[in-house]
């Protein structure tokens, strides 16, 4: 009968396939959505959690297994899911952490003390975290300062030096900056800054580490 061709049709091989295919990237086994029932497979569940996850944005081991931990999945359910994942590359701390240090360095101009804080804070190892900012060239670090420091300068025209050094290395300061490359990025930037001649910093003294360093540092 046509009605029964018709039904028919629509769960052909073209219309499984559009049904089925986020669920067998996902690993369900046929199920569209394994969270939908209280008899769902754990693992199920947990590979499409992750997956979830992975498409909005690259995460760490630790960050997944915390949110399947909040989504009460067996610990595990959550190791098995995690372990096939790391074995597949689908998550990679080692290679979080690279292009973690990379982007956060070009993109916000952070140094390798407040990179490190960030990738602490997601669950990476410290042996990963030490090989990715083995790669941060300390020439590309210094020149980082100095174009922060040169994009906030006028900014500070007209102020006291004292106040000068305060404002600029606290600029360098939230992003990372030990506090002795601060001082002397900055003073590099107002000597080169001035027409007169070198700014006279004999009263000055080297300002102590500010509170932001200590923030970064315990992060």
């Amino acid at each position: 009968m046509p009605g029964r061709r018709s039904a028919r049709a629509t769960t052909g091989p073209a219309g499984s396939a559009r049904g089925l295919g986020a669920s067998q990237a996902a690993g369900a086994g046929g199920d569209q959505d394994p969270e939908a029932g209280p008899d769902a497979d754990p693992e199920a569940v947990a590979r499409q959690i992750c997956l979830r996850m992975l498409t909005a944005a690259p995460r760490t081991q630790a960050q997944l297994a915390a949110a399947l931990r909040r989504r009460g999945v067996p610990e595990e359910a959550a190791t098995a899911v995690l372990a096939r994942f790391a074995e597949v590359k689908l998550i990679d701390d080692s290679m979080f952490a690279r292009a973690w240090v990379d982007s956060r360095h070009h993109g916000r101009g952070l140094a390798g003390r407040a990179l490190g804080a960030e990738l602490r804070q997601r669950g990476v190892a410290p042996d990963d975290i030490r090989a990715a900012l083995s790669e941060l060239d300390p020439e590309q670090e210094l020149a980082t300062a100095r174009e922060l420091v040169a994009r906030r300068l006028a900014s500070t025209a007209g102020m006291p030096v004292p106040a000068r050094m305060r404002r600029l290395t606290g600029v360098l300061a939230r992003k990372g900056y030990p506090p002795g490359l601060a001082y002397r990025v900055v003073r590099e930037v107002l000597e080169q800054e001035s027409r007169d001649g070198p700014v006279p910093f004999d009263d000055l003294e080297s300002p102590s580490e500010p509170d932001d360093f200590d923030e970064v540092a315990d992060a």
